[in-house]
């Protein structure tokens, strides 16, 4: 008995989805741009591996092939979700969750990351996760705790957090940082309300 027509294209569009889902690396996020060229027929393929579950569609055209880990499957990395979404590495994931630790009298907790960068600003949801992007002139190409002390005092007016007692504390733990490079940091990234708040801390 010959197979019909329908079981021969079944069987060519799982072929294609299976090699779109080859060139795709687990844990790693796609724009839907990004698969063109794997593919004569992107929208179809992705579709048809969103249907299987060896996809996710995540959000605003992104794309994810999950990979494992020892809980099972692991859920896209935060970073890999910003880079694809800005569609460019130039950008600086942070949190004021990081302020806490400090131990300066700030204990509120956030849910959502922030993103410093030169392409987006505003708020966005991103694989069910919340990020505020902020453009900035200048940030580093990694946090340190001199650049998130900075980052605070350019931000401490912005918390809800009481933060009266803030600076007060903080002349008690300025030993605890690289003066050169906290220095540096304010040189660089400081505001001039972060920079006339230190050289108060700092009399």
């Amino acid at each position: 008995m010959r197979k019909s027509a329908v079981y021969y294209e079944y069987r060519g569009i799982m072929k294609n989805a299976e090699k779109l889902k080859c060139s795709m690396q687990p844990g790693r996020v796609y724009r839907r741009q990004d698969l063109e060229g794997f593919s004569t027929a992107v929208d179809r393929d992705l579709h048809t591996l969103v249907a299987s579950g060896e996809v996710r569609k995540l959000a605003g055209g992104l794309y994810y092939r999950p990979g494992n880990n020892a809980f099972g499957v692991a859920p896209p990395e935060e970073r890999e979700l910003v880079r694809a979404f800005l569609k460019t590495d130039d950008f600086l994931l942070t949190s004021y969750n990081y302020f806490n630790q400090f131990g300066l009298g700030l204990t509120q907790v956030y849910s959502s990351a922030l993103v410093y960068n030169h392409k987006r600003a505003g708020e966005y949801s991103l694989g069910g996760k919340r990020f505020q992007f902020r453009l900035v002139p200048a940030y580093p190409a990694r946090l340190s705790r001199e650049f998130l002390l900075v980052d605070l005092l350019n931000n401490l007016k912005r918390l809800p957090d009481n933060t009266a007692g803030v600076l007060e504390n903080l002349k008690n733990r300025l030993n605890e940082f690289d003066g050169a490079l906290l220095a540096a940091c304010l040189r660089l990234y400081g505001r001039p309300g972060a920079k006339r708040a230190f050289r108060e801390i700092h009399a």
